[in-house]
C-alpha cells in the first residue's frame, strides 16, 4: 500500500514556510525541533522529492515545496471547517470557539461580555486571541481562528462580516487645551492641531482620520503610540489631543487624568464594530449568534462627556 502524507506532515511544513525556522516552528506546532525535522524529512520521503533547502543560516523552500506548502494551507483548513462542521452539529454555545479581537476592542468589552457569556452559557468555551488586524485575519485564514471581532471595513477575501454597533469618537485633550470649553467640537477644528494616533498597523489610526474626514498631511503627528493608554498619558501631559473610541472612554481609560472629552457635531463620527468568519465556514448560524449576544451585551456602552 502507497505511503501517503499525514496531517502532522504538512502541519509541520507550514509552519517551517511560515516562520523560516526550525526552531519557532517546532515551538508553534508544541514540539521538539528534532520531531519537527524528522516530520518533514519523512514527508519528503514519502513525496520522493525534497521541500526544503537547509543551511545555516535560513530555511528556504523549493519550488516544489512552496507549491506543496500552498496546497498543505488549503487541506489544512479543508479539515479545520470539517471540525467545525461538526461543532455546528452541537447546540450553540456549547462547545468552543477562538476568537480573535483587536487590542483596541478587547480591553473595553470583553471583560463585561465574557463574565455574561459564562453566566448564561458555561458550557461554552470561548479562547481570545488579541492581535492586529492584518495578522487577525491571516490566522482566520490559516484556520488558527474561527471568528474576528473587530472595527470594520476591514480589506480581506473570502469572508463574510456581520456590523454589529457604531463606537463613536470623542475628542480628548488636556483641560488647559483651548478647545476644552467647547461643548461640541466640528472636524475641522482639528486641521492643523497636534493630533496623537497609534501607530501604523493599528486599524484605529486609518478609521479616525476617516471618520474625521482628515489626511494625515492636514494635521501634525508628533508622537504613535502603540496602546490608547499611552496616547491618554501624552494627552494628559499636554502634549497634543486625540479622538478615543466611546467604549474606552466608558471603560474608564481617562481614570485619574485632567483629560476632557467632548462630542463632535456631525453624525457618523465614528467606527462600526463588527464579526468577520471564512466565508465557507458551516458556522455561520453560531456566528450570527455570537453577534446578536455580542450587541445586547454593548447596548448599555454610555457615557457623560464632562
Amino acid at each position: 500500500m502507497t505511503r501517503q502524507p499525514t496531517l502532522k506532515q504538512v502541519r509541520y511544513l507550514v509552519a517551517v514556510s511560515e516562520s523560516g525556522h526550525f526552531g519557532k516552528a517546532a515551538a508553534s506546532c508544541h514540539v521538539s525541533q528534532s520531531t519537527l525535522s524528522a516530520g518533514i524529512a519523512e514527508l519528503e520521503d514519502v513525496l520522493g522529492v525534497p521541500l526544503v533547502e537547509r543551511n545555516n543560516r535560513a530555511v528556504i523552500l523549493t519550488l516544489l515545496g512552496e507549491e506543496v506548502v500552498r496546497r498543505g494551507r488549503s487541506i489544512l483548513l479543508d479539515v479545520e471547517d470539517m471540525r467545525s462542521l461538526c461543532d455546528a452539529s452541537a447546540e450553540p454555545f456549547a462547545g468552543k470557539l477562538r476568537l480573535g479581537v483587536i487590542p483596541t476592542i478587547a480591553p473595553f468589552i470583553l471583560p463585561g461580555l465574557l463574565n455574561r457569556m459564562r453566566s448564561e452559557h458555561p458550557r461554552f468555551k470561548l479562547f481570545i486571541r488579541e492581535d492586529l488586524s492584518g495578522n487577525l485575519v491571516e490566522l482566520l485564514h490559516q484556520g488558527e481562528l474561527d471568528a474576528l471581532l473587530l472595527a470594520l471595513p476591514f480589506p480581506a477575501e473570502r469572508v463574510e462580516t456581520m456590523p454589529l454597533f457604531e463606537d463613536e469618537f470623542m475628542f480628548a485633550c488636556h483641560q488647559n487645551h483651548p478647545l476644552a470649553a467647547a461643548q461640541s467640537l466640528n472636524v475641522e477644528q482639528l486641521k492643523g492641531q497636534e493630533l496623537l494616533l497609534l501607530e501604523d498597523g493599528h486599524c484605529l489610526r486609518e478609521h479616525a482620520l476617516d471618520a474625521c474626514s482628515l489626511k494625515e498631511a492636514q494635521v501634525s503627528v508628533p508622537y504613535q503610540a502603540t496602546t490608547l493608554n499611552t496616547i491618554v498619558q501624552m494627552v494628559a501631559n499636554g502634549i497634543g489631543i486625540t479622538v478615543l473610541p466611546k467604549m474606552a472612554v466608558a471603560a474608564n481609560v481617562l481614570r485619574g487624568t485632567d483629560v476632557q472629552i467632548r462630542p463632535f457635531d456631525a453624525q457618523g463620527v465614528s467606527r462600526v464594530v463588527g464579526l468577520m468568519w471564512r466565508k465557507k465556514s458551516p458556522r455561520r448560524n453560531e456566528f450570527q449568534l455570537l453577534g446578536n449576544f455580542i450587541q445586547e451585551a454593548s447596548s448599555g456602552i454610555s457615557i457623560d462627556a464632562k
